[in-house]
């Protein structure tokens, strides 16, 4: 199919990056993360402490949903879905008094089935001055004029996926971007922003291997697409879709990527990656003993252990899935298919645990070339890798943030680690870090934003409990920053500046 992409678009995206951005422009917030979602906000300082009694602009109670705020000018949107209804639907905020203006709603036929933790309203909207688009994974992409008058839809059948979907949607010059990762079949896809007429749609190459889903929204790297998939990160042709290189990696492709000026920055987290992840696998000998109860000398699926567990993740236990139970993989395991574990499966299995270890970590790389571009990375950092929130990039430092209020802090281009430390405030962690006016803002799952100076050394400025959940990450525009938490959306600023 023609492309609508101008042949200046690789050039016009260049100056773009180099350009200040307007002052109008420097208040947005127009997708997942920001800009080429990079965690990053210009223009105005947001407040360091702030609460549900301090700095409060205003909050709006909505629909649960884990999507994060996208702004643009004096609008605020984001995805919900009604339990009671079973409906999906496109929100707008007003982002001076927090007033919902109008609500849109995805007519699926059918919810798609989510981890527990997740929800059927998880992709962050993207917007571009004119329009704003939406995707659920149980119903496709969707195009509203900013208001609320619809512009155009693009109904998909939901894709295969284990615990649901966690991508957003991207504007990349005329296209409106979507990582459809799926169990089988997946694809990235690309539609024209203006009709969501299909400009291309490149299949991801299939690999029996890495046969699952990924979750992470696509990045602009000059002409290209960066996408973080279960073990690789690879780079796709943004006039054709064509893939152009990839780099292999023990990752399940749950985080996005992170652009810098040099590098690009992966979180390749595998669940059994580090050593308080993993659990002791005992050996067939230690297994027959414990289990063999028909003294066969090989273990059926009734004879298995229930309770064996292989993985665990330490900081958030009370998770549903923190614990992952051997058992669940016995057919996998069963390689001839007998209905019976014998004593060569049980060690290959030991043996391919063991070798999954070597690539998991935070990847910087170049990503500049063709093909296999593995030995192009730059360095590996293997310790306290997140599952969830994707790295930050910010004044030549990367920060990353894992379960438990664990945060790194390294230089960006020689990998150097700056410091490790907890951040006090525990638990889970699904939002990614973002920083602005020389601060890193990082919220926890039970519902703390803690706010760091951006230094060499672990300056905690403020520890702000709003005493609700937080899944989506932040968004900070015009001096304000909003927090969508579990039951209501809050701004945070300071009244004399705010929008």
């Amino acid at each position: 199919m023609k492309t609508v992409l101008r042949p200046t678009l690789a050039a016009l995206m260049a100056v773009a990056a180099i350009l200040p951005l307007p002052a109008q422009e420097r208040a947005n917030w127009p997708q997942f993360r920001g800009e080429n979602a990079a965690g990053l906000a210009a223009g105005g300082a947001p407040p360091v402490e702030f609460g549900p009694s301090r700095r409060l602009l205003w909050k709006q109670a909505v629909p649960s949903g884990r999507s994060s705020p996208a702004i643009w000018g004096d609008r605020i949107f984001l995805t919900a879905f009604d339990k009671d209804s079973n409906r999906l639907e496109l929100l707008c905020l007003d982002r001076t008094l927090g007033h919902i203006l109008w609500r849109r709603a995805a007519a699926a036929e059918k919810i798609e089935k989510v981890h527990p933790v997740s929800s059927p309203a998880t992709a962050t909207p993207a917007v571009d001055g004119e329009r704003v688009y939406a995707y659920f994974a149980s119903y496709g992409l969707l195009a509203f004029h900013l208001d609320g008058k619809p512009a155009w839809t693009v109904p998909l059948p939901p894709p295969q996926t284990r615990f649901g979907s966690g991508t957003s949607p991207v504007v990349a010059g005329e296209l409106v971007m979507l990582n459809r990762d799926a169990v089988a079949d997946g694809y990235l896809l690309a539609v024209d922003r203006c009709s969501g007429k299909t400009v291309w749609k490149q299949p991801y190459p299939a690999d029996p291997i890495r046969a699952t889903e990924s979750y992470s929204t696509p990045v602009l790297w000059r002409d290209q697409a960066i996408v973080h998939r279960a073990g690789l990160i690879e780079g796709y042709d943004l006039q054709d879709g064509k893939r152009r290189w990839w780099v292999n990696a023990a990752t399940n492709g749950t985080s996005t990527v992170a652009a810098g000026k040099d590098l690009v920055y992966a979180a390749a987290w595998f669940t059994f990656g580090e050593a308080d992840q993993r659990v002791a696998v005992p050996d067939f000998a230690t297994l027959l003993q414990r289990s063999d109860s028909d003294g066969d000398g090989q273990i059926s699926e009734r004879e298995f252990p229930a309770d064996l567990a292989v993985a665990r993740r330490p900081d958030a236990p009370e998770v549903p899935g923190a614990t992952i139970f051997m058992k669940s993989f016995f057919k996998g395991i069963d390689a001839n298919k007998d209905g019976l574990l014998q004593e060569k499966e049980w060690e290959g299995l030991r043996a391919n645990l063991a070798s999954f270890y070597a690539d998991h970590g935070l990847i910087a790389f170049r990503p500049g070339g063709e093909g296999d571009l593995t030995a192009q990375v730059a360095w590996r950092e293997k310790t306290a890798i997140p599952e969830v929130p994707s790295p930050l990039v910010y004044q030549d430092r990367v920060y990353m943030v894992r379960n438990g209020g664990i945060i790194t802090c390294l230089e960006a281009l020689s990998g150097k680690l700056l410091y490790r430390a907890r951040l006090g405030a525990g638990g889970p962690y699904y939002a990614s870090p973002i920083a602005a006016a020389g601060r890193v803002y990082v919220a926890s799952g039970e519902g703390t934003v803690v706010v760091l100076s951006a230094t060499d050394k672990l300056e905690v400025l403020a520890r702000n409990d709003l005493r609700e959940e937080i899944y989506g990450t932040p968004a900070i525009a015009g001096g304000c920053i909003y927090v969508r938490a579990a039951e209501q959306v809050y701004a945070f600023g300071d009244h004399s500046g705010s929008p």
